[in-house]
């Protein structure tokens, strides 16, 4: 794993373009602290600088250094990621050509691939995790390429006169051009999400380079051009015009055999390798193939909370006494958490709320201990049916639909002329036990649930963190919306495709890369190897869920390795206590940071909204801490970038 910048810029610059890529690329040192490297390529009216810096996992020696050339030098190239099967892929050029090899890199795998048969026809045969950014010298054409899911990072703009890219935002503010302008139609999204989602970046100007993508710049007519080679929802419709025909034992057998080639493949490695483990259904999957494969006790480990109904510390104990590894586990508490958040910014660059990215660093940071590389459970939810919401939103849009949308929108907007204070004042003249939490919270999240014109409007509002966020925003735009998917999809298949290509992307998979690479650990994913992705899209729904039971046919696999009664309990998640956090001991850090006056000064947030949700979950009448830990983090992060 690894990080890389460059930028192309005019030859007769008033600042040291060579000073300048080393600054970019020293900022990413803690996803590649083993070595760098720098390179300018004179070009006919201007210079691309290229630098890198690497966490070397495969090919420890110098043979797999970058900035790397081909071996023709018509492509020189900064890769970030793992190629699972770049062994195969030697093996097919082999037989192309007669090829001296020099060094055991994938980087170097795809340089030759990419002189034989071109970089598109490379990349759509790749297994594996990358962003790279690769110059074809003969065609004077940048490409920057990112993997199908979006495992790996890279932004991208023009700033000024030059068109910068890197691996995280914190290398573009070391070039003299860059401009931290914050996008206020990021920022809108940011505060429904909890994320910055797609291509928006909170900087104006820049951009993500959306998963799945090729990006291409030609220098000489600076025509750039976005064009995707994959996405979920592509991939998802091939799959279904080849339906799995087969049995429910025949279709495990085969999950069974691919999680185990994307297992093995993954657990290829030149430095010592462990696994994440929640004691949850992923998780425990991962590592039981991995155990399986391997031959010698796989290193596990997981973290826990003295907090009662937020601790899965023993369930992952249980899992790993079964399996044999050598578990490690640590116990934090409020005070960890607190030490940790003024890291946040840095670690995550952008304005990033999803709390658990707090326990996902201090297990990433338990595992580099031991480890460089560390394998995960995450994908499985978005890929077999594991959240709770593609039931229960699918069930209640079968009922709402069959309500004209003017009688629903009359019934929710008489539900929402009493205030949610008046709603709470009324149940309190009820007796205890027909008494109901948060009431008025409640009836008014039910009427904007009637107030639906679709399965999508109804996901969004089940996921939104803020229900208006451009009202939140000053100046707000509330513009990004859902991908418009074909209607034959069933609505529970519509919120799997809506969160593989949104919040697998852009939240999991953003705090797994984060939060290893601040420790230099590299995080891998083996389901999501795209050919498991194709394969569930080709199983009927009920093999995926199964009454009430999301993941069904990973769970049978599953349990054909580990008795059912350690892993069957409560979705939990990766949550911490925040609302009761945020009235204890992050108090006091919370109201500093989200005091009036800072807030109105700074003109980005009402400040009267936010106080009152403040107000609110202080007095215990709300739990607004999903909002108010969206704002909290904006406001540290706006902090870091002033300082």
């Amino acid at each position: 794993m690894c990080g890389f910048a460059g930028f192309l810029s005019p030859k007769n610059t008033d600042y040291d373009a060579a000073s300048v890529l080393e600054d970019m690329v020293a900022t990413l040192r803690h996803r590649g602290p083993d070595s760098s490297g720098h390179l300018r390529l004179d070009l006919d009216a201007e210079d691309l600088f290229l630098g890198h810096s690497r966490l070397a996992i495969q090919d420890l020696s110098e043979a797999g250094h970058q900035p790397m050339a081909s071996a023709g030098n018509r492509f020189s190239m900064v890769f970030n990621g793992e190629i699972y099967n770049h062994l195969e892929l030697r093996k097919e050029f082999e037989k192309l050509a007669d090829i001296e090899w020099r060094g055991h890199s994938d980087t170097e795998t795809l340089l030759v691939g990419f002189e034989l048969i071109g970089i598109r026809g490379v990349i759509e045969k790749t297994v594996g995790m990358f962003a790279l950014a690769v110059f074809d010298h003969k065609l004077q054409k940048l490409y920057l390429i990112r993997d199908r899911f979006g495992e790996k990072p890279l932004y991208y703009g023009w700033q000024g006169t030059s068109f910068i890219f890197a691996s995280e935002l914190k290398a573009f503010r070391k070039h003299p051009q860059f401009s931290p302008q914050i996008d206020r139609e990021a920022l809108t999204a940011y505060f429904r999400y909890n994320y910055v989602p797609g291509s928006l970046c909170i900087y104006l100007g820049l951009k993500k380079l959306t998963a799945g993508s090729i990006l291409t710049l030609d220098i000489r007519s600076r025509e750039l051009v976005v064009d995707s080679y994959w996405s979920p929802a592509e991939a998802a419709a091939k799959a279904q015009c080849s339906r799995f025909s087969g049995s429910e034992d025949e279709a495990i057998d085969q999950l069974e055999s691919l999680f185990r080639s994307s297992v093995q493949s993954q657990m290829l490695s030149d430095v010592p390798l462990g696994a994440f483990l929640s004691g949850g259904v992923d998780s425990s999957a991962v590592v039981s193939m991995m155990q399986q494969v391997s031959e010698v006790p796989v290193h596990t480990f997981s973290i826990g909370f003295n907090e009662e109904g937020f601790n899965e510390a023993v369930h992952a104990k249980a899992v790993a006494e079964h399996l044999g590894t050598l578990h490690t586990e640590l116990y934090v508490s409020a005070d960890d958490a607190l030490k940790v958040i003024p890291e946040l910014p840095f670690i995550f660059d952008e304005p990033f709320a999803d709390s658990s990215q707090i326990p996902m660093y201090l297990v990433a940071r338990l595992a580099r201990e031991h480890v460089t590389v560390a394998l995960s459970g995450d994908g499985g939810d978005e890929l077999f049916g594991g959240y709770n919401r593609y039931l229960a939103a699918s069930q209640l849009w079968q009922k709402l639909e069959k309500l004209p949308l003017p009688i629903r929108n009359a019934a929710g907007y008489l539900m929402t002329r009493v205030s949610p204070d008046g709603y709470d004042r009324l149940f309190a003249l009820l007796p205890g036990f027909k008494r109901v939490p948060q009431a008025g919270l409640k009836i008014h999240k039910a009427a904007r649930a009637l107030k639906a014109s679709s399965i999508g409007s109804l996901y969004l509002g089940l996921i939104s963190g803020f229900d208006d966020p451009a009202s939140l925003v000053i100046q707000g735009k509330d513009a990004h919306g859902l991908t418009t998917l074909n209607a034959e999809y069933s609505d529970v298949e519509k919120m799997m495709l809506w969160d593989a290509e949104g919040y697998l992307t852009d939240d999991i998979l953003v705090k797994v890369d984060r939060a290893g690479m601040g420790v230099s650990l590299e995080g891998r994913i083996p389901l999501l190897d795209h050919r498991i992705f194709e394969f569930a899209w080709s199983l009927p729904e009920s093999f995926k869920i199964k009454g009430s039971v999301g993941k069904w046919i990973l769970r049978q696999l599953l349990y054909r390795h580990v008795p059912q009664d350690i892993i069957e309990r409560p979705k939990a998640g990766f949550a911490l206590p925040i609302a009761e956090w945020l009235r204890g001991p992050l108090k006091q850090w919370a109201e500093s940071s989200i005091d009036r006056e800072v807030l109105c000064d700074q003109g980005y947030l009402d400040c009267e909204v936010i106080q009152r949700y403040w107000q609110e979950h202080q007095a215990g009448r709300y739990d607004w801490s999903r909002e108010l830990w969206s704002v909290l983090v904006f406001q540290q992060w706006l902090a870091e970038q002033e300082n």
